[in-house]
């Protein structure tokens, strides 16, 4: 049978099983058709389209001080972001760093507190599920803006209550230095981050509400203690949930930008510390407008990216457990 012979084939199959179908059917499916078509518009014209045209830029010499001069030059960027950009790789090594502090601290934290928060012995559990919550609806900024206050070497917040718990004078301090130095910058980084950990902490939670309690009075009958209960229960049966939120954090990581560029001037201040893979792209596409580089730089943040989440993808199913398994 040939291509054409099977195609036809199935687009008669096809409209059969259309036929088959009862009016309410067909009303369903319109409907659903209909749901489905406004996701896959929104996909092609704001995802798939622009990917496809900085692809093609990336292949360009194309600069916004000169958009009538675009001249193809092929692997030109791709040549000197690989071998000839050593910022390009100072700048990965910096992102990669900071998430492998700050991705396990914030993950770890936010699982915690969703325990804290899941157990009915604790009281006005939905008081403090609030708190943790309400940092997430300030706005970036002005939460950025806040926090440059409160990490201010003289006057900051922080230091004061390490002056009061600590006496600089004792240990030889005189304020530390926490966006300033560049021992201290991805601590401070991190302090922030742990304040917009309010959206992990309430789907951990969910995730926690979910796992049967006849689980929990089973083990207790066999004689499982706390440990014993959340690590044979609670984090398997949680486990699609510290996987989403891996995935999630992994891609936050990776484009990491607002706080370096608002706290340290994006120009990598202290000492190249802050100088993130984002910063070094939003400076060349933005900053020097040369947007073929820039898609060229983008493409290879994504194309990282897509290989640590298909390694996370393809080790899920050693450690990722779900309710019907």
């Amino acid at each position: 049978m040939s291509f054409m012979d099977a195609f036809q084939q199935a687009r008669r199959s096809r409209r059969t099983r259309w036929r088959d179908l009862s009016a309410a059917k067909k009303r369903e499916a319109k409907l659903g058709y209909a749901f489905i078509g406004i996701w896959i518009v929104g996909f092609l014209v704001f995802y798939l389209l622009p990917m496809i045209a900085s692809l093609v830029f990336s292949t360009l010499d194309f600069q916004l001080a000169r958009p009538d001069e675009i001249e193809f030059v092929g692997l030109t960027h791709w040549k000197r972001m690989l071998f000839d950009d050593e910022l390009v790789w100072q700048s990965m090594r910096v992102t990669f760093v900071f998430a492998l502090i700050s991705l396990p601290i914030g993950m770890a934290l936010a699982f915690g507190l969703a325990l804290l928060l899941n157990s009915e012995s604790l009281w006005g559990t939905n008081l403090f599920r609030t708190f943790f919550y309400m940092p997430t609806m300030i706005p970036a900024i002005a939460s950025l803006f806040i926090w440059q206050g409160v990490l201010n070497s003289q006057t900051g917040w922080l230091n004061r209550i390490i002056e009061f718990l600590t006496p600089f004078e004792a240990v030889g301090l005189n304020g530390i230095r926490w966006l300033d130095d560049p021992r201290t910058i991805y601590i401070a980084y991190t302090y922030i981050g742990i304040w917009g950990v309010g959206n992990a902490i309430l789907i951990n939670l969910a995730g926690l509400q979910g796992v049967p309690t006849s689980l929990y009075e089973a083990a207790k009958v066999d004689g499982a203690g706390w440990f014993r209960r959340l690590w044979n229960i609670t984090i398997p049966m949680v486990s699609p949930v510290i996987f989403y939120n891996l995935i999630l954090g992994l891609v936050g990581s990776l484009q990491y930008f607002l706080t370096p560029y608002v706290l340290n001037g994006g120009n990598g201040y202290p000492e190249g510390t802050t100088r993130f893979y984002m910063i070094h792209f939003f400076t060349n596409a933005f900053g020097y407008a040369d947007m073929g580089y820039g898609a060229a730089l983008a493409w290879l943040i994504f194309i990282v990216g897509l290989i640590f989440t298909l390694f996370i993808f393809g080790t899920a199913k050693y450690w990722v457990f779900y309710a019907g398994e």
